[in-house]
């Protein structure tokens, strides 16, 4: 090893030369496990001999006239005596008697001070001995990490060990491919980073690991540089800003800071959401202990940055700013403070020292984190220019505050100060879609939307489902039906509070089978285990949004199905949609008609008891409104109605409350039967028909009972079998039964054309045999 000091260098495995690149790394610390331990051992080096100077020092100041005497041993009489040759003689005599009590004390000083040396010593080296232990604890710890075949992929991309720790700690064994592209660029090349790949492919650690890896570089560079504790205990009292990170939606902000918090548990990284709906004194309290990452909603980061808060107005140390979904921030001219917000950053094309000089409070920022800041901005998708870097250098050219508006990725970019030489990373693939999400769609009416959403979540309810809408009118409409119905959903839209969509979100992740209604504002980012359905009751007005909205499910390379409601004034939207996705051919979703009859019978109960629970709560609305007004403005409300309209109003109550408590009781005793086919015989179990499913079961079980009959001597045990049970997941019934339908225009014209062209070509050929077998006929009586 001391011959080849690359050996060292290559974490004592590999070997070989170094990179420029590595070189620089090595620096930080990243690039081997032995690297990083033999720079712990010179850092506890530097702390031990900090630690001997200081009690020399001490010993040197207690002990003046031992230092005269040890300085008469060591060479310095010869000063002395050059002193007294100047003196008089009566001086002389008075010195050597002043000698010889001196030399008496320093024996015995030299004694107890051998004592203390010895014990100082023993004190250092059990000291060198327990950084020697905690050193060779650290490399086995490192050992076991990089040993594992899980981790390799980490270690390849150079991640530092305590971040490869928080990967194997969260069940990261590989990276994902936006995070294997990304990376390398953010971290080690600190280039600014465009990404965009599919829903569920791990943007969030694609710009947090970046951000995390700088952070712990930047702090253990500081640590070397800084060997006394109170300058360390000083500089870990509080931290600027470091990264901010901004989100279209409030539950993406919370999402993407449960990651961060995720990923830097251990690390002392401290991360802060910032979003509207909750207490702004909390988050002002948060604030003031000055955490690295904040992750926000521009809103509420706007309105906290408008009242000045210090830690969110002082930028001059920011390193990272992300935008996450960028596609949705610029949607519709919403977000207007995002733009304000890009405003009050500083310049990136200045030099770092002026910039330390105009910023204020610089003082307090470290020499190390005045760095030009990295952009970060990403999305699902992803639509640039070809001279889209040409457009970035003139951007850098001009002066940053311009008037245009935030309406594309690239104005954002422009504006966010992205640099020219920025790392694009598009993953996006043709259908953008996720590999395993299976599409389908059912034809109804607009009515018969209800029906056929109570028929696949009866019949088919399995698993997470998600259910769509374009409107909050259309969602309490939904929630309402269902609810009438047996079925217990969860709402999720704007006009919620907060607080109340924070427990719906966790309460649809609390249970395997839960069932959500939300608008689009929650398709953003949302990651969810194992969504097996999504159901568009809606369609989107654009096919991104369709895009994240089918992309809640089939995520983490697992199977999902969406299904969309078409009725006939979604055609047309419904097949250019289609043709944007470039898809020919669609699945259409099995329903098995005989079970409508049952669910018309069920809904049109529901929406009765709707319509009544609904105007009584209006009605009673109205009254309170006029209470509290007359109340508010100290009037009495005088009701003009006579005695008859009273009794006529109170016999009206009573009858509507039991015509509604009749259509509750047949609702009731409706929904404690299972929702069977209209042909199913409780009598018989074929009795009047059997459903497509029931048939299909009972063939595999014929099959079965064939392909046993040689194994029925030897197991004699009687085996249950249940059959007849409907309530399969979408995803099932869709492989087993599905259909393709051809959802492109030009094609179903194609075969319109071609079934006409053969249609007359048939009628053609059938003139002609008639024609022949007339002639033949006229032929044989012209013989005769």
């Amino acid at each position: 090893m001391a011959e080849n000091p690359f050996f060292v260098l290559a974490g004592g495995k590999e070997g070989g030369f170094l990179e420029l690149e590595e070189i620089d790394e090595a620096d930080f610390g990243i690039v081997g496990g032995d690297v990083e331990d033999a720079r712990a051992d010179e850092g506890n080096a530097g702390k031990d001999l900090g630690k001997k100077m200081m009690k020399k020092k001490k010993r040197k100041r207690g002990d003046d006239d031992e230092k005269r005497n040890s300085d008469d041993d060591k060479g310095l009489n010869g000063d002395g005596n050059s002193v007294v040759e100047n003196e008089q003689e009566g001086e002389k005599e008075k010195k050597k008697t002043k000698r010889k009590r001196n030399r008496k004390k320093r024996k015995v000083k030299d004694s107890e001070k051998s004592g203390e040396s010895d014990e100082e010593v023993t004190d250092d080296n059990a000291e060198d001995m327990q950084d020697e232990n905690e050193n060779m604890e650290h490399d086995k710890d490192d050992e076991l990490i990089f040993g594992e075949d899980g981790v390799f992929a980490w270690r390849e991309l150079r991640l530092h060990p305590l971040l490869v720790k928080a990967m194997r700690r969260l069940g990261f064994k590989e990276p994902t491919p936006i995070q294997k592209s990304c990376f390398p660029a953010a971290a080690h090349q600190g280039k600014d980073v465009i990404g965009a790949a599919e829903t569920g492919s791990g943007k969030t650690l694609a710009f947090g690991l970046p951000i995390l890896q700088r952070l712990l570089e930047e702090r253990e560079k500081a640590a070397r540089l800084h060997h006394d504790d109170e300058k360390m205990e000083e500089s870990s009292g509080g931290s600027p800003l470091r990264a901010l990170i901004l989100t279209p939606t409030r539950e993406l902000a919370k999402q993407v800071c449960d990651h961060l918090k995720d990923a830097a548990k251990f690390l002392g990284i401290h991360v802060v959401p910032i979003v509207g709906g909750l207490s702004m004194e909390k988050q002002e309290r948060l604030l003031k202990k000055k955490p690295e990452i904040v992750v926000g909603t521009p809103g509420r980061l706007w309105e906290l940055m408008s009242m000045n808060n210090q830690h969110l107005v002082e930028l001059h140390s920011l390193s990272f700013f992300v935008l996450d979904e960028a596609d949705r921030m610029i949607e519709r001219g919403h977000f207007h403070e995002l733009q304000s917000i890009i405003e009050m950053l500083p310049l990136t094309n200045g030099s770092d020292e002026q910039a330390a000089r105009t910023m204020p409070n610089c003082e307090t920022v470290p020499i190390l984190q005045i760095k030009k800041r990295q952009t970060f901005v990403f999305s699902a998708t992803l639509a640039l220019s070809s001279n889209f870097r040409k457009k970035l250098k003139r951007g850098l050219s001009t002066s940053k505050a311009s008037t245009d508006d935030v309406s594309s990725i690239e104005a954002l970019s422009k504006q966010a100060g992205m640099k020219p030489n920025a790392e694009i990373v598009d993953l996006t693939k043709a259908s953008i879609l996720p590999e395993k999400l299976e599409e389908s769609f059912i034809e109804c009416s607009e009515e018969d939307k209800d029906a056929y959403l109570y028929y696949i979540l009866s019949v088919h309810g399995q698993g997470r489902t998600i259910i769509f809408c374009t409107s909050i009118a259309a969602l309490r409409h939904i929630s309402s039906i269902l609810r009438i119905l047996g079925i217990n959903v969860l709402t999720n839209h704007a006009q919620m509070q907060q607080r109340a969509r924070m427990k719906a979100v966790d309460r649809f992740r609390g249970s395997e089978n839960s069932i959500l209604v939300a608008t689009d504002g929650f398709a953003r980012g949302m990651d969810f285990d194992d969504v097996r359905t999504v159901i568009h009751y809606q369609l989107p007005h654009s096919t991104d949004v369709y895009i994240h909205r089918s992309g809640r499910t089939a995520r983490k390379s697992l199977a999902g199905c969406s299904i969309a409601l078409i009725s006939p004034t979604d055609k047309s939207k419904f097949y250019s949609l289609c043709k944007s996705l470039s898809k020919e051919n669609l699945q259409q979703f099995p329903v098995d008609h005989a079970y409508m009859p049952e669910v018309m019978n069920r809904l049109s109960l529901a929406r009765q008891i709707d319509k009544i629970a609904r105007k009584s709560s209006q009605e009673n609305a109205n009254k309170s409104w006029l209470q509290r007004n007359a109340e508010s403005m100290g009037l009495l409300l005088e009701t003009s109605d006579s005695e008859e309209e009273r009794v006529k109003s109170h016999k009206q109550r009573k009858a509507t409350s039991a015509h509604l408590q009749k259509l509750q009781q047949e609702l009731s005793d409706l929904l404690k039967r299972p929702l069977q086919p209209k042909t199913f015989s409780r009598r018989y179990l074929a009795g009047a028909g059997i459903s497509p499913l029931l048939q299909k079961q009972l063939e595999e079980l014929a099959k079965r009972n064939v392909s046993n009959k040689s194994s029925k001597s030897e197991n004699k045990g009687s085996c249950l079998v249940v059959i007849g049970q409907d309530r399969i997941e979408p995803l099932q019934a869709l492989q087993n039964s599905g259909q393709e339908v051809c959802v492109n225009l030009d094609k179903q014209k194609e075969k319109r054309k071609l079934a006409q062209n053969w249609k007359r070509k048939k009628h053609e050929e059938k003139k002609c045999t008639r024609e022949q077998k007339r002639k033949e006929k006229r032929k044989a009586k012209g013989m005769e």
